[in-house]
């Protein structure tokens, strides 16, 4: 079985979905109905919410899967680029298009300083190998992680400094498929579901396949639009 890079955008777009659904739509009615959604004890859970709590549950261990599959395509993006510069321009860019809808889809406000969209964390990853490309050994290494982590952990980005470690990770054993999988594997251990996200990837066969860029990225914030719309006009609910 062959998997194209194009392939590997499906499937993390459609887990990320996926994980929205339950984050934005089941998530917060379930809280406005008294039902916390963490509960590790379903017995706890009222009886007229548990399949809801259920479908939840599932819809975020599959959410797992999209964010590796992301920072994969982050290290493949740097690495088969013919213009950085405009590679990281257009990370950013989306980064900022999209921090309203985040916002809106997260808290209902337009202005939301607890968490920054997932495009920062990708753009940081991306200054981050493209600087370990550049300056080698191991001193400079933990110097790099170090500066690129930290605004990560400051400004609250989605997965945080975690996020741009991963990307790290993913670059530094890139020559090496076999260890490439076996640390990433390693690397996203803690989250139950997100070591799937290496079997298409083990599969990845190098091609782009046929996509648009500019559609790939113009669907995360357009969903998280989507979204909170759909939330306020069925469920009315308000996140406080």
């Amino acid at each position: 079985m062959k998997v194209k890079g194009s392939t590997l955008k499906i499937i993390a777009l459609i887990t990320m979905l996926i994980d929205h659904i339950g984050a934005f739509l089941i998530e917060p009615y379930l809280l406005n109905n008294g039902v916390f959604p963490f509960a590790f004890d379903i017995s706890i859970i009222p009886k007229e919410f548990k399949t809801l709590y259920i479908i939840y549950i599932i819809t975020r261990l599959i959410g797992r899967i999209a964010f590796p599959i992301y920072c994969f395509l982050i290290v493949e993006g740097f690495l088969h680029t013919s213009n950085l510069k405009k590679y990281a321009f257009n990370l950013l860019l989306f980064a900022f298009i999209s921090e309203i809808p985040f916002n809106l889809a997260n808290s209902n406000k337009l202005l939301y300083f607890d968490m920054q969209n997932v495009f920062f964390t990708l753009f940081l990853g991306l200054t981050c190998i493209s600087l370990l490309d550049k300056y080698k050994g191991f001193f400079n290494t933990v110097i790099i992680l170090s500066i690129t982590s930290l605004p990560a952990y400051f400004l609250n980005v989605d997965y945080h400094h975690f996020g741009v470690l991963a990307i790290a990770v993913l670059y530094l054993f890139h020559k090496n498929k076999k260890h490439q999988i076996l640390f990433g594997v390693l690397t996203f251990a803690w989250e139950l579901t997100a070591p799937l996200a290496f079997i298409p990837i083990y599969f990845y066969n190098g091609e782009r396949g046929k996509q648009n860029k500019y559609l790939y990225y113009s669907l995360y914030p357009l969903h998280l639009l989507i979204l909170y719309l759909i939330r306020i006009i069925i469920f009315q609910q308000i996140i406080q």
